[in-house]
């Protein structure tokens, strides 16, 4: 996607109802010694430093449960858009474990430092609406019948998005995201 000129929005979503991402399989992870612990964590935060990275804006879809690693994909993204009965947290620390594919990094960008500590400490999940009243999310909306209110609405987003100049998009995401770092 990075090197292809003519993918101008990418859109995150699940192809399972009620469920954007639920995170990382821990009775896999359990099963890992220390070290394969530590290159599957490698390669999480690079998965996501490189979602972050994509040249064009991406759009997180969620219309259900994104938590743990679901919820760092999603922070990764650019834009969120949440149904509003979809549930969202970093709840890592509910299972003794720390976010580690960049959920403490981007968190606090996007809802503040206090914030975010509160989220991170106590694991607590947030819906759509609540996310939404926090910063979280850029959008909730109502979920519908056939359980994609939020992919509908990031597409008329990306929609929004597609009649922009490509090169001034892109060098408007560069900027901020450059400016966040200084």
């Amino acid at each position: 996607l990075r090197f292809d000129e003519q993918v101008r929005v990418v859109v995150f979503r699940s192809q399972v109802k009620g469920v954007f991402c639920a995170g990382a399989d821990l009775k896999e992870r359990a099963k890992m010694d220390d070290a394969e612990v530590g290159e599957f964590v490698r390669r999480l935060r690079n998965l996501m430093d490189e979602i972050a990275a994509l040249p064009m804006p991406t759009i997180a879809a969620i219309d259900g449960y994104a938590l743990g690693g679901g919820l760092e994909l999603a922070l990764a993204c650019d834009l969120r858009v949440a149904a509003s009965s979809a549930k969202m947290g970093l709840i890592e620390t509910t299972r003794g474990l720390l976010p580690g594919a960049g959920g403490t990094q981007r968190l606090p960008r996007c809802v503040g430092i206090g914030l975010a500590k509160e989220l991170i400490f106590t694991g607590r999940q947030v819906d759509g609406e609540q996310a939404a009243s926090m910063g979280l999310v850029n959008h909730s909306v109502p979920q519908n019948s056939e359980g994609d209110a939020a992919y509908q609405r990031a597409l008329t987003l990306a929609k929004e998005i597609l009649p922009q100049a490509p090169f001034a998009v892109k060098m408007g995401k560069l900027a901020i995201n450059k400016g966040m770092e200084v």
